[in-house]
């Protein structure tokens, strides 16, 4: 079994490099363009998610929005990033539909975990009376 899916993750990128190159020769759009604009597009998603996640993380940790979404959308992004370095045409497809799963988009997002809470901002006294029992 792992040697099936040694093979499979030995063979896929040399398969999806032919077709992208009879994809390339098929559109007359040069290879090296097709390569050059995934790669770019995937560092660029790489990056963008590792500043979105610091943010996201700080907020979740302050509880001003839920993690386990975020980490979804996280993890949904990066491997899509990953897929777009990958050359070819066919990861790139894959990518673009990993993208295009309606995770976190619509109507229907819950609201955040410190939604409806009042925010406590630092120097601000808190009103109330104390009474201490034994």
């Amino acid at each position: 079994m792992r040697f099936v899916l040694l093979g499979i993750v030995l063979v896929f990128p040399l398969f999806d490099l032919y077709v992208t190159a009879r994809f390339a020769r098929w559109t007359g759009i040069p290879l090296w363009i097709w390569l050059t604009g995934a790669l770019v597009a995937g560092l660029w998603l790489l990056r963008n998610e590792r500043l979105a996640f610091r943010s996201n993380t700080v907020a979740a940790l302050h509880g001003e929005q839920a993690l386990l979404r975020d980490l979804l959308d996280s993890g949904r992004k990066v491997l899509a990033g990953i897929l777009f370095i990958v050359p070819g045409v066919l990861s790139d497809t894959m990518a673009l539909l990993l993208l295009l799963l309606p995770i976190n988009h619509g109507r229907l997002r819950p609201q955040a975990a410190g939604a409806g809470r009042a925010t406590f901002q630092r120097g601000e006294a808190i009103e109330g009376e104390f009474r201490r029992t034994e």
